[in-house]
């Protein structure tokens, strides 16, 4: 630590010592703080998994629960609809149902 120290002083001179150490003081808290930022984005979006509480019986229960829970309307729409919207919801690529049937 001290030999990187003496380069340091030696490269930029004791003139420019303060300078720099204040430069690397705000690149290490700007750090610090796009660290933090992510790490709250992080946060939110674990917080915003649909959580599903009881058992479900049938898959459109279970849908249903998933878009009432993502503030999806279900009345009046079939289950491919439903998993359509829950998907673009979630940003999700949709899937072809028959196929996986």
């Amino acid at each position: 630590m001290i030999i990187i120290f003496a380069a340091v002083v030696l490269i930029l001179g004791t003139g420019k010592l303060p300078g720099f150490a204040k430069k690397m003081g705000k690149v290490v808290s700007e750090y610090n703080n796009a660290k933090n930022e992510i790490q709250e984005q992080m946060k939110e979006v674990n917080e915003e998994v649909p959580k599903i509480s009881g058992p479900v019986e049938t898959e459109k229960e279970k849908l249903e629960m998933i878009a009432k829970s993502a503030g999806i309307k279900v009345e009046g729409k079939t289950d491919e609809e439903i998993q359509k919207e829950i998907s673009s919801k979630m940003g999700q690529k949709t899937t072809d149902v028959t196929e996986t049937k």
